[in-house]
């Protein structure tokens, strides 16, 4: 049953689904007919709040690009890619080898999201190399499917920015969400084991006819012949030897390692994108031996972030549309103001979900939803964190119907969004009972 539905959306998608720049140009139509049509706003004013917050995710893009491009560079160093290798060869079967796959991705996007997109897709490139008859989408569906813990785990944003102080939410909750109401809750700890245990055997049913396989193209897991340290000849300039000096990687890998040190030691252990992007870099310096070595290793990786500069501002401008015309609000009051004390988490959780089409961050999420979920959850005595986590599940579940954060995954593999998501809604459809049996229990 798992597999014919699996089929089905894959046909669905391969025929309607369009290329995620074309997805993000639509949305961005939809959003602003709907923005004229249901708020006091005109057309002059929905164009200039489009415009005003076209390049507000430039910061975010940068950091996006830099998680994809370290990553891949951390994972194209020898010792790493002796290291995936090592662990893909556990999976003695193509069946094994897309619940591994999926098993590790969920556990790495628990601990960090960043970590789990890249490190999920370039260990499913590993698999594929080691059972070639594995049918290669559902290896990164699988990769990108274990994405749906991240907002249960160590790295969900709405979680951490509920419980920092100053967060534009804080007045209106009276203080700050402690995460031992949202992280550390039983029913969070509940929902990200449920999905970490049973996404591998949902990826397993998944698998298509032996005669429907789409085996991985040769060419898409070619070795990198110019990765490594370059030889140099007795002639070498110093301008070259400069370039392929060990001790100038091992300098800049040592002190950026001491200042995470220091950060830790100072503000406590907060592992963020930065930090992530900090850590991909000085361990791939160091991996990669030289400076130039790591350089060529980046300069491979860096042809997979054009998704990500050219689509990034689109959804800035629809995030500013739906925040400032009051739309995203609209949206969410539709769902909260017919909630009671009891369906309130679910049918915040199913607005969120909504949301995530328009605005596929979860800090933007917080800033769209958080002023109309958090003042009703407190006037109907909702547990807060509960109606925190009610946002954060809903962005993390619709995120398998929306390629935004696919884009990464899918340059490291090289494939289109057609060709996972079929499978992705599939996996919708059933972590939407684990999410949703935790919002109504």
């Amino acid at each position: 049953m798992i597999n014919a539905i699996s089929r089905f959306f894959t046909g669905i998608m391969h025929r309607f689904l369009p290329d995620p720049l074309i997805f993000a140009v639509i949305l961005t139509i939809i959003t602003f007919v709907l923005g004229i049509a249901l708020t006091p706003k005109g057309p002059v004013d929905m164009i200039v709040m489009w415009g005003d917050g076209f390049w507000n995710l430039l910061k975010f893009s940068m950091q996006m690009a830099l998680v994809l491009v370290t990553g891949h560079a951390l994972a194209s160093s020898g010792p790493v890619r002796s290291g995936m290798a090592g662990l893909a060869s556990v999976a003695k079967s193509p069946g094994q080898g897309v619940m591994l796959v999926s098993l590790m991705s969920a556990i790495a996007c628990a601990i960090n999201w960043g970590f789990g997109l890249v490190v999920g897709a370039m260990f499913a490139r590993e698999v594929a190399r080691r059972q070639p008859k594995c049918d290669y989408r559902l290896l990164i569906a699988s990769a990108y499917m274990g994405f749906l813990t991240w907002h249960g785990g160590l790295s969900g944003s709405i979680p951490l920015v509920a419980a920092t102080k100053g967060n534009p939410i804080e007045g209106l909750t009276g203080g700050i969400i402690p995460v031992s109401h949202t992280l550390f809750s039983g029913y969070n700890i509940a929902v990200t084991l449920a999905l970490i245990v049973t996404l591998p055997f949902l990826a397993r049913l998944m698998m298509p006819k032996e005669s429907d396989v789409v085996a991985v193209d040769p060419k898409l897991l070619a070795e990198d012949t110019s990765a490594g340290p370059r030889k140099l000849g007795p002639n070498a300039t110093l301008a070259e030897r400069l370039e392929e000096s060990r001790i100038l990687a091992l300098v800049v890998s040592g002190v950026a390692f001491f200042y995470l040190g220091v950060r830790f030691a100072t503000r406590g252990v907060v592992v963020d994108v930065d930090t992530v992007n900090l850590a991909f870099l000085a361990a791939g310096m160091a991996l990669h031996k030289t400076p130039m070595a790591y350089a060529r290793a980046i300069g491979a990786a860096a042809k997979g972030t054009a998704g990500i500069l050219i689509q990034f501002p689109f959804y800035a401008g629809i995030q500013m549309m739906m925040e400032q015309s009051g739309l995203g609000g609209l949206i969410t009051n539709a769902f909260v103001e017919v909630a009671t004390k009891d369906t309130f988490p679910f049918l915040a959780f199913l607005s969120s979900g909504l949301i995530n089409f328009a605005v596929p961050s979860g800090g933007g999420h917080w800033v769209v939803q958080g002023p109309f979920v958090i003042p009703a959850a407190k006037a109907l005595g909702v547990d807060l964190g509960k109606a925190a986590m009610a946002i954060a599940y809903g962005e993390a579940w619709m995120n398998m119907a929306q390629p935004f954060w696919a884009l990464p995954a899918l340059a490291i593999a090289g494939l289109g969004v057609r060709d996972i998501m079929g499978y992705c809604v599939t996996a919708l459809l059933f972590s939407g009972l684990i999410f949703g049996a935790a919002m109504i229990f």
